[in-house]
């Protein structure tokens, strides 16, 4: 009875298990090859698709010679890159030099293993889930996936031996402390609601409104996802501009490769997870969720949907690139244990208390929006406030390194006052030559 789950259908715990145990080992093997296979496709996809995005806002073409419309530049990369010569540094630690990149992207592979792609369907007359894992814990393995990687960045950093990349590791640590923790808090509320840690199950729960009523959660998801793949205005433990390259500055060849290729997976692992626990997952958007007695949520429609809010998020990742500067580093650990943190936990404790009260979706929406106008009036108090003070320049400087308004520059430093004196001491002592003085002479009786 377990296993008799129509096509298309949104099956229940049990049935899902019914389906993956009854599995065959060809069925396992295609899952787990496309899955693997997603990364890099979608890697070689996205560089291409971002430069050219980026070009087009900055009012230049971007790639435009290999291949049609230049669509096929990172797959030339992508073959270029294994035939560059590899150069390692003399002073790095070759053990954990040559494992950081694998500890980057090894984990990025396998979290996609854990999101639902899509309801029963049939592949080749075999009823199975779009999923290859179905663990009453799946959220967390997703964040446990996306947050290993980061100490792949760590270990590039440290042992690299070159204090550029050791700088960009120390950054990557203090990042995935501090973001970590406000991802994880932003899925507390969704996990709440769905009264399960099964990502299948929260895809469920959504089947009559999505969770992105959970407006807070989303958006300080939204910005924690960005911080934890190291994206721009992120992009901290690279920062090109202030450590030449950070964590991946030594790294040449396939290595620098394997961080690219961990870097854009970690991006479509923290879509997909956005689209599963905030975005209905698989299910159709609301109007079309109505054509023909919900018939395109069964089949493999689903999986149009999901890739397709998917690839919504990650042109955000493009935009933001394109749109704000690097933060700098006090602003961004500021703005993570100042800001999401605390209206994390404050959102949690609302939602928690709604929950116990049975509150409606209407109540939890205004509430939402007033304490949110709330928090909004306060940080704009306070940031006039700073603005205020801000327009006083203290004569002796401030918090930063600002010149004082009366500050007078010499013409010359002490040092260069010593050595001119000490030049014109030692030319005193000197005696004059006897050619300069007979030439002086003849030149003065003429």
């Amino acid at each position: 009875m377990l296993t008799e789950a129509a096509v298309g259908s949104v099956p229940d715990a049990a049935t899902r298990a019914a389906l993956l145990a009854d599995d065959p080992l060809w069925l396992i093997l295609i899952k787990c090859v496309v899955i693997l296979l997603i990364g890099p496709i979608m890697t070689i996809f996205l560089i291409v698709w971002e430069r050219k995005a980026v070009g087009r806002m900055q009012n230049r073409p971007g790639p435009n010679r290999v291949g049609p419309g230049g669509y096929l530049q990172s797959l030339a990369d992508a073959i270029k890159l294994p035939f560059k010569e590899q150069i390692i540094p003399d002073t790095a630690d070759r053990k954990v030099y040559f494992l950081a990149p694998v500890m980057c992207v090894v984990p990025s592979l396998i979290a996609l293993s854990a999101i639902p792609f899509g309801p029963v369907v049939s592949i080749f007359g075999e009823r199975t889930v779009l999923q290859l894992l179905d663990l009453p814990v799946s959220a967390l393995v997703i964040l446990a996936c996306s947050s290993i990687g980061v100490y792949g960045i760590v270990l590039a950093g440290w042992s690299s031996g070159s204090p550029y990349p050791l700088l960009g590791g120390m950054r990557s640590a203090a990042q995935v402390i501090s973001y970590e923790i406000a991802m994880g808090l932003s899925i507390v509320a969704v996990i709440l609601q769905a009264g399960s840690l099964n990502l299948a199950d929260i895809v469920g729960a959504q089947h009559k409104v999505w969770f992105l009523y959970l407006v807070p959660s989303f958006v300080i998801y939204l910005i924690s996802m960005v911080g934890e793949t190291n994206r721009a205005p992120f992009d901290l433990p690279e920062a090109e501009s202030e450590l030449v390259g950070g964590f991946h500055t030594e790294y040449s060849s396939m290595k620098f490769a394997m961080f690219f290729l961990a870097e854009y997976v970690n991006m479509v692992i923290v879509s997909a997870f956005a689209t599963t626990l905030f975005l209905g997952g698989w299910m159709a958007p609301w109007p079309l969720s109505l054509i023909g007695n919900n018939v395109l949520n069964t089949g493999w429609w689903p999986v149009l949907w999901f890739f397709a809010k998917m690839f919504i998020l990650l042109f955000g990742f493009i935009w933001l690139r394109g749109t704000l500067p690097r933060l700098r580093y006090d602003q961004f650990m500021r703005l993570g244990w100042k800001v999401l943190v605390p209206l994390n936990l404050v959102w949690i404790i609302m939602v928690t208390f709604a929950k116990v009260i049975a509150w409606n979706t209407a109540s939890i929406i205004i509430a939402a929006v007033a304490i949110f106008i709330v928090v909004a009036l306060f940080f704009y108090v306070r940031a006039a406030g700073r603005e205020e003070e801000s327009e006083t320049v203290p004569v002796t400087g401030g918090g930063f390194p600002v010149p004082p308004l009366d500050l007078k520059v010499p013409q010359t430093t002490p040092r260069q006052k010593a050595l001119a004196k000490a030049e014109a001491k030692a030319a005193r002592r000197k005696p004059a030559a006897v050619g300069t003085a007979q030439e002086g002479a003849q030149d003065g009786v003429s």
